[in-house]
């Protein structure tokens, strides 16, 4: 049970995209906008007037937010007041949280309610515009996906640099740094949840005609994307400390390799084509490519306190590869700022403006000594490999909420919807 209708692209339509969106430190794909819907058509004869105008106003004020804030919330600036009263990332973030639980009555313990209300969304990576599917749990998947993308946009407002007090260089704080890495751990937990207890509700059928935005592997690898930002913003932390190791450093960038490469292949071989899905595609190709930058610098360094030939020259293969990573960091950066919708960088800071001087220089240092020592045979024409360790970054544990009480109060109701559903099928 389910139906589907995925309404394909053509101009004048519902999806609006911004030409630019500024600067980017977390990349969000766009944000999906849930468009209006009468409960009391579908429900009017199952739930109570009270709970179905209670669910109607929850919906409405997200679809009314949503519609409003979507075409500039993708862009870099920060939202004071609006015509809507103030709506911002967390006002509307907030409203979700809100409409879930009373939501959340429509699937309680199997029920056919849950197959009664057409839900619709405008996508924003899928060829479709829109893809509409009678099933609520399409609609809980397309809250917390939504809920997802918006504390990334929360994530990377605090993570662009903003002039200091001081007239230094633009800067990110200590607090918003520790305040974004709770961000992306919690907008993981929601992307983990989408994908362990909400797709598995959805038939396969269903699961197929998914809007490559609800993809399983593009919620893994969103899931993931904020989970390698979280360590990036960790080594970031590490490098500013004067108590972190280089092992502890040269840690956090392998586990920041393993979740990028990860997310890609969540990812690679998804048609995603349109927009912001090849721009998708390009940001996390970026981020796995400096992350290997990254890696190889502190494993280099790290090579080069032995005492031997060998790992002294491995350390030479290492630091050349970190070196030639960086280049093609660079031109992947280049290429994702490129594709529509336009970005661009922020002012470098932290991790990526500590290694954007140190590679090239300390590449070229410990080429020219080793070089002078040993001969260029014994220079290891390849990258050693890097060391494996465990990820020690996990999705925040969280849980769909408790259905909410006022579905008590429809019990009554409730139970002549399910004598009318049992005469429908008879």
């Amino acid at each position: 049970m389910g139906c589907f209708v995925s309404t394909p692209t053509d101009t004048g339509g519902n999806r609006r995209r911004p030409g630019n969106i500024g600067e980017v430190s977390v990349f969000i794909p766009g944000f999906r906008i849930p468009k209006p819907l009468d409960f009391s058509k579908s429900l009017g004869d199952h739930l109570s007037k009270n709970l179905l105008e209670r669910l109607t106003a929850l919906r409405t004020r997200i679809v009314v937010m949503a519609g409003h804030e979507a075409p500039t919330i993708t862009r870099t600036r920060r939202k004071t007041a609006t015509q809507h009263g103030g709506s911002t990332l967390a006002d509307l973030l907030q409203a979700l949280e809100d409409y879930l639980p009373v939501l959340l009555g429509l699937v309680k313990d199997g029920s056919q309610l849950q197959h009664k209300v057409q839900f619709v969304w405008v996508n924003q990576e899928d060829d479709a515009e829109e893809t509409t599917m009678s099933n609520a749990w399409y609609e809980v998947l397309s809250v917390l996906h939504l809920m997802a993308m918006l504390l990334l946009s929360q994530a990377n407002l605090l993570l662009l640099p903003r002039t200091s007090s001081d007239g230094y260089q633009p800067k990110v704080s200590e607090e918003s740094r520790r305040a974004s890495i709770d961000i992306f751990l919690k907008a993981a937990g929601y992307l983990d949840c989408a994908v362990k207890h909400v797709l598995p509700q959805l038939s396969s059928e269903l699961r197929r005609n998914l809007p490559v935005d609800l993809a399983e592997g593009v919620l893994r690898a969103l899931c993931l994307q904020a989970l390698g930002q979280g360590v990036d913003i960790q080594l970031g932390m590490a490098i500013d400390s004067t108590k972190a190791t280089l092992a502890v450093k040269r840690r956090l960038a392998c586990e920041m390799v393993k979740y990028w490469q990860q997310a890609q292949d969540n990812i690679m071989n998804l048609p995603l084509t349109n927009g912001w899905g090849e721009k998708h595609k390009l940001f996390v190709k970026w981020k796995y490519v400096e992350a290997k930058a990254t890696a190889y610098y502190y494993h280099g360094l790290i090579l080069d306190e032995g005492n031997t030939e060998k790992s002294h020259g491995m350390a030479v293969a290492a630091l050349q590869a970190a070196d030639e990573y960086l280049k093609e960091s660079k031109r992947a950066c280049e290429a994702f700022n490129m594709a529509p919708p336009l970005s661009r960088n922020p002012p470098l800071w932290g991790t990526m403006k500590y290694l954007s001087e140190k590679i090239p220089k300390d590449t070229s240092s410990k080429v020219r000594i080793n070089r002078d020592l040993y001969s260029h045979q014994r220079i290891m024409e390849t990258a050693p490999q890097l060391p494996d360790f465990a990820l020690a970054l996990k999705p925040d544990d969280y849980q769909l909420p408790p259905v909410d009480p006022s579905w008590n109060d429809n019990i009554n109701k409730g139970q002549s919807a399910t004598n009318q559903l049992k005469t429908d099928r008879t």
